[in-house]
């Protein structure tokens, strides 16, 4: 699976949500740090990341570019806790953002994420990024499946 590690998590607050990272936890996954998964029914999920410093903004808020780079980072995190994790090596052609509002440092920050449809070679995603119940962006990507 080119390195992704899932697992279901057994103690703690995050006990029976997924665990997904990568065995070579550097680059880019580094910052965005550990996210956990849990399936809400057969085409959602619900993708969780504790946000912290390494994620604001000069204005102390949630970068922008932080929220895109975990929108796509929680859409394969979704596939891989709905038992889709053949389609974790695919690619993202298209990921679009909408921000409502600003997010807080230090709040966990929760993605719904949905399956709209698939195709034989693309798959049709969206999610909204909350905070504290609180809706703060919006997405949807269209992924490449990888290659069989």
């Amino acid at each position: 699976m080119g390195g992704v590690v899932t697992h279901i998590v057994e103690s703690g607050p995050w006990a029976g949500w997924i665990s997904w990272s990568d065995h070579d936890f550097r680059g880019f996954l580094r910052v965005v740090g550990p996210s956990y998964a849990r399936v809400l029914d057969g085409a959602r999920a619900h993708v969780v990341i504790m946000t912290g410093a390494d994620h604001a903004n000069r204005l102390d808020t949630l970068h922008g570019g932080f929220l895109a780079g975990f929108a796509d980072h929680a859409y394969f995190a979704a596939l891989a806790a709905l038992g889709r994790e053949d389609l974790v090596q695919g690619v993202t052609i298209d990921l679009t953002m909408q921000y409502f509002g600003a997010g807080r440092v230090g709040s966990n920050l929760e993605a719904e994420v949905e399956v709209l449809r698939e195709t034989g070679r693309m798959l049709f995603m969206r999610l909204q990024l909350m905070q504290d119940g609180q809706a703060i962006a919006a997405s949807t990507i269209t992924i490449r499946k990888p290659s069989r």
